[in-house]
């Protein structure tokens, strides 16, 4: 990374030394590098630190910086892929899924997801609470609604609770013949709860997919899943269907 003169350039200097830094990213640093401190950075690129920190803020917005509490800022890894598409028709916890079973409790379900499942509001579900890690960081949490209707045969001496619980109630919902799920995408902004888990601040950007999977014509179970919008992608469908790249300079390229 030498030294760039910014001066005589029309854009504004912050888009333009974050062309710059992005350029290096890809070039000099490895995922996970930490990158120097603000001061050698402004120096080095002849700016004010205030013209710095747009440019970083902004890249981290694109998901190509992050900003680690106690670490500083490091070089993102590549954004996790979350296929939104409704081709697939599996149960969670199959063979090829990435999630993590943390938990288990049986907890009345939000109004919201008790519409979803038509079960009364207060009524209580199996709630299994999962995470989703690359590059040893939390990239998304999720909550899974499983009315015990679902599940009829889950005993709760076999496993009464923890990661075990949660792998019987995915064991037992893959006993029935799912015949189909959908999903809705929304911005949102990350809870207290969620904040924690994926280490991010509250308030702090997230994506929700909530998913409905089908049974025989009636919801089976609901997933609320919140990923952290700078580190993942929504994807629809196989290759060919319509894909939000990682970086926006790969959709230049292409």
């Amino acid at each position: 990374m030498g030294t760039t003169q910014l001066e005589t350039v029309p854009e504004p200097k912050y888009w333009h030394l974050k062309t710059v830094l992005g350029e290096a990213l890809d070039s000099d640093f490895a995922v996970g590098e930490i990158l120097p401190n603000e001061r050698e950075l402004a120096a080095r690129f002849g700016v004010a630190r205030a013209t710095l920190r747009q440019a970083l803020e902004q890249l981290e917005l694109e998901g190509r910086l992050q900003r680690r509490r106690g670490v500083g800022t490091t070089v993102a890894p590549p954004r996790v892929g979350v296929d939104v598409s409704t081709t697939q028709h599996e149960w969670p916890g199959t063979h090829n899924d990435a999630w993590q079973p943390v938990d288990c409790a049986t907890t009345p379900a939000p109004a919201a997801v008790a519409r979803l499942l038509e079960t009364d509001t207060g009524e209580e579900v199996h709630t299994v609470r999962r995470i989703r890690v690359t590059h040893g960081q939390s990239v998304a949490a999720e909550l899974l609604y499983v009315p015990p209707s679902s599940v009829p045969e889950l005993s709760a001496i076999d496993a009464p609770s923890g990661p075990a619980r949660a792998r019987a109630v995915l064991r037992e919902l893959r006993r029935l013949g799912l015949d189909g799920q959908d999903r809705a995408v929304e911005l949102g902004s990350a809870r207290a709860d969620d904040a924690k888990e994926l280490d991010r601040l509250p308030g702090a950007p997230v994506l929700v997919v909530t998913t409905r999977y089908v049974v025989s014509g009636r919801t089976a179970a609901v997933s609320v899943a919140t990923y952290r919008a700078d580190t993942c992608r929504l994807t629809f469908g196989d290759s060919g269907d319509l894909e939000i790249s990682d970086h926006p300079q790969e959709r230049q390229a292409s």
